[in-house]
């Protein structure tokens, strides 16, 4: 086997993943977006990033973006729902749950009051 054939595992970028989520929602214009720390209060996850979209059409092209912005970066998705109505898509990345929403949904469901209780949310890193 020569050097060239051996296949080497991706490495992850230095940029945390919060970063690369927060830099490909505002590439895309999503809306509103909020980061929270939710360890204190569940272990499915430690980040949640909640955005918004203006139409469905762009709810999916800001996921996608993400997911693609993700795997650049050397994280893959767990999985991905949503995507076919576009009202609300969630992405499950490592460490990191993405709900892009339509502004109606993100009202009616109210994320981050739900998961901000008890302790204060952190603005989106620069």
């Amino acid at each position: 086997m020569t050097p060239s054939t051996i296949k080497r595992p991706r490495v992850r970028s230095r940029r945390s993943l919060e970063t690369v989520v927060v830099e490909a929602l505002e590439d895309m214009k999503a809306a509103n977006i909020k980061v929270l720390d939710v360890r204190p209060l569940t272990d499915i996850t430690d980040i949640m990033v909640i955005a918004s979209g203006t139409s469905d059409r762009h709810v999916r092209s800001v996921a996608d973006r993400v997911i693609e912005k993700a795997r650049e970066a050397g994280f893959r998705p767990f999985g991905i729902e949503g995507e076919r109505d576009g009202e609300w898509v969630l992405v499950d990345l490592p460490d990191v749950l993405v709900h892009i929403m339509l502004p109606r949904v993100r009202e009616f469901y109210g994320l981050e009051k739900l998961w901000s209780v008890g302790f204060h949310t952190r603005p989106a890193p620069a």
